[in-house]
């Protein structure tokens, strides 16, 4: 049977347009569509279970996004061709959309979802991370899945003045801005991306293009649904037990106490005990048979009671848990130079919440290399952020790099990755260490990363720092908190980080739990948090003021040599064994890129000397003596008919100096002018027309004698023949006995003059 197809189309407003498509795949999912702009087309897919577990308290909700290799007609890399594991770009895009997503399933809805996203086609100018949160949400949207309303996702980039909506990878090499944008019609609710040094009110203009944008693409998710017959009625699910009895007992009993407590501005440990205290306390309101059918409800009344306390506390008095007010920003001290083997080490301590930082310094060899099926390439600059259960002071099991992890680390090296110079030799890593955390940790391993940076010696274009804000709201009254700490991350109605530098922002990651939040709230909250990064900023310079001019003692040189193609091989030799050995004696480590036509060769090394030599047998190799310049030389070989000489600056490139540019007087033999070892100036010019050989004379810098006179040519016996040996020499022909006798130690200058 042919399958009822329904479609939409989205305009971008540039001759692009965005199709959905449902009807045609996947049909046993709750609901499904294909989204397909230009060549690129993906497959989203949800799926809810029917009935929820008793035993938990949240949403179990998956996101998983999926980039196919066949879908760029590619096969996957490794030994067992097949996808495995996500890439970091795929978990990204994972978090992207369920940040969206999450807040809007009820409260109570604990059914096991699935959202399923990949890639069946892709195109090159066409960026499908873009994309996914408008397919996942089309598809829960043609659903009987319980969700408040539609949502989607753009990416905005401003290329040379002009916003442009879901650029085009080329586009977005030229963007200042990329933002990735997630929102209703009505509310914004997820912004994260980067900028160069813009200000906070350019990237609020970014903002409000994509979400007119995107308010374009619910419309057509709202017709699509309309073409199917209408939105379905939400599917019926039990939900959460509740006791109102119970909850306003608990809430009379706890809010004051809990108001105190905040209000006293007491360390986090302290805090959480009393609060536990508290919740403790909460169940002897109950007797036993009360606590024994609701007593898994205590926490969660106690939780709320404990939010609003500290929420009113903070909008009526403007007093936060540590004491503080809404602006200001927690002690911090910093240091470098901790670690005293890494190329570069910094701390950073704010509060509660501290990181480590080193920096490693290498070779193009040590890159990243990306091998997905949307981009293939390469990072010279990488930060890795790892986050352990002792840095908020629990036990937990280790089970690999977290969704989380991967995300605080990227946003991380995205505000960094914009001040390190183009020009910067190095392959630049940063691993951030957090060793506590109470408050954003992703924004103390941004200042560490600078100051590890600075120390490291890589010349910044300025240094950067970060700041976590909140906000909290009630009506028209709000409060926007500068540094926030971790509980009031979670009470909060939006949490944003921004970076940047003195200049402007660099990257942002906000998630807003409100609806209808208004853009002169959003700046002026933009405008705090200039003022706390700057702030943050400074704490950083007064520790390291500008980038050490140099690399350490013990942290490797890099020097970049450019050569002409033609002599890689050379360099490299057979097998690889000249470049090896070269690596060995000097103890370097040498890279060649090709590029152009040209060797692009990396010498990375602790010692200048060892660097000295290598670019010494480049210059050796790469030698081309120019017509009409003076060069210094030495003897190496003596021969009846001349001397050979060696360039001093290029050593290993010989010419011979035939004996009758010696000098101007005739000469018999060739020691009585110069002798082994000797060193002294030639001319050089170019190619004998007679022997086809390169020519240098030393009698053209000598002073002409008075009333000299040219002399007949030797006859072929006594120089032209012997001219023509030595100029066989070079070529090794049959009468090479000069340059054989350079290799033999003398035997055929032996027979030479005995015939």
């Amino acid at each position: 049977m042919i399958p009822e197809v329904h479609k939409e189309i989205i305009e971008l407003g540039d001759g692009r347009t965005i199709s959905i498509e449902t009807g045609k795949l996947a049909k046993q999912a709750d609901g499904s569509v294909v989204i397909r702009m230009g060549d690129a087309m993906l497959l989203a897919t949800v799926v809810s279970a029917k009935t929820s577990n008793p035993d938990i308290d949240f949403l179990p909700l998956t996101v998983d996004y999926r980039e196919k290799f066949a879908a760029a007609g590619r096969f996957p890399g490794g030994f067992f061709k097949r996808e495995a594991r996500p890439s970091d770009q795929e978990v990204l895009t994972m978090r992207l959309v369920d940040r969206v997503l999450r807040p809007l399933f009820p409260k109570d809805y604990h059914a096991e979802t699935q959202v399923m996203i990949q890639l069946m086609s892709h195109d090159d100018e066409v960026m499908p991370d873009a994309l996914a949160g408008l397919a996942a949400s089309a598809c829960i949207q043609l659903s009987d899945i319980p969700f408040e309303y539609p949502i989607s996702e753009v990416r905005v980039a401003r290329v040379n003045g002009e916003f442009i909506v879901n650029p085009s990878k080329s586009q977005l090499k030229e963007a200042d801005i990329d933002m990735m944008v997630g929102a209703s019609e009505d509310s914004v609710a997820m912004v994260e991306g980067e900028m160069k040094e813009v200000s906070e009110k350019e990237m609020a203009d970014a903002i409000k293009v994509a979400h007119e944008a995107i308010k374009d693409q619910i419309a057509a998710q709202n017709r699509l649904v309309e073409k199917t017959g209408g939105k379905k009625p939400a599917r019926e699910y039990e939900g959460e037990k509740e006791n109102e009895e119970m909850q306003k007992a608990i809430f009379d009993f706890a809010y004051q106490k809990c108001y105190d407590i905040a209000k006293a501005g007491t360390s986090k440990q302290e805090r959480s005990e009393q609060f536990a205290e508290v919740k403790e306390a909460c169940k002897e309101l109950f007797s036993e048979e009360e606590l024994e059918e609701n007593g898994d409800l205590v926490g969660k009344y106690f939780g709320k009671a404990q939010k609003e306390a500290v929420r009113r506390l903070i909008l009526d008095e403007g007093i936060r848990l540590d004491g503080r007010a809404t602006n200001e920003i927690r002690p911090i001290w910093c240091e470098v130079d901790y670690l005293p083997s890494t190329h570069g080490s910094s701390i950073f301590t704010r509060g509660e919440t501290q990181a480590l930082a080193t920096v490693t310094l290498g070779t193009s060899k040590q890159a990243n290399v990306i091998d997905l099926p949307t981009e293939q390439g390469e990072e010279n600059f990488y930060l890795h952020y790892n986050f352990p259960p002792f840095s908020t002071g629990e036990a937990r099991p280790i089970r690999g790099t977290s969704r989380r992890e991967i995300g605080h680390g990227n946003l991380a090296q995205r505000a960094l990755k914009g001040m390190i110079p183009a020009d910067c030799p190095y392959t630049v890593r940063i691993v951030s260490e957090v060793l506590e955390s109470n408050g954003s940790s992703s924004m103390a391993t941004v200042c560490a990363g600078t100051m590890g940076l600075m120390d490291a010696g890589v010349q910044l274009t300025n240094p950067v720092s970060g700041i976590a804000m909140g906000l909290i709201t009630d009506g028209e009254k709000y409060a926007v908190l500068s540094d926030i700490l971790g509980d009031e991350d979670h009470l909060g109605d939006m949490d944003f980080k921004v970076t940047g530098t003195a200049n402007g922002i660099t990257a942002c990651q906000m998630d807003i739990k409100i609806k209808g939040l208004s853009y002169e709230i959003l700046e002026n909250a933009l405008e705090q948090a200039r003022e706390g990064r700057i702030h943050i900023l400074g704490k950083l310079t007064d520790t390291i003021a500008e980038p050490r001019a140099s690399v350490k003692a013990h942290a490797p040189k890099i020097v970049t040599v450019t050569m002409p193609g033609e002599f890689i091989g050379a360099l490299i030799g057979p097998g690889g064994k000249v470049i090896q050995e070269l690596q060995k004696e000097t103890e370097t480590e040498i890279v060649i890129n090709e590029e152009n036509e040209m060797g692009i060769v990396e010498i990375l090394g602790t010692s200048q000397e060892g660097i000295d030599k290598v670019i010494a047998k480049i210059d050796s190799l790469t030698f081309k003596p120019e017509v009409g310049t003076v060069y210094e030389v030495q003897v190496i070989k003596i021969l009846d008919f001349g001397a050979v000489v060696e360039y001093v600056e290029a050593p290993g490139n010989e010419v011979l100096l035939h004996i009758s540019e010696l000098d101007w007087n005739r000469t018999d033999n060739v020691t009585d002018v110069v002798n082994m070892g000797d060193v002294f100036e030639v001319k050089y010019f170019g190619i004998d027309p007679k022997t086809k050989k390169d020519k240098v004379s030393r009698k053209a810098l000598l002073p002409k004698p008075e009333g000299y006179k040219e002399r007949a040519p030797r006859n072929d016996r006594d120089g032209g023949r012997r001219d023509n040996r030595g100029g066989r020499d070079n070529r090794g022909g049959r009468d090479n006995r000069g340059g054989r006798d350079s290799r033999s130690g003398g035997g055929n200058r032996d027979r030479n003059n005995n015939r």
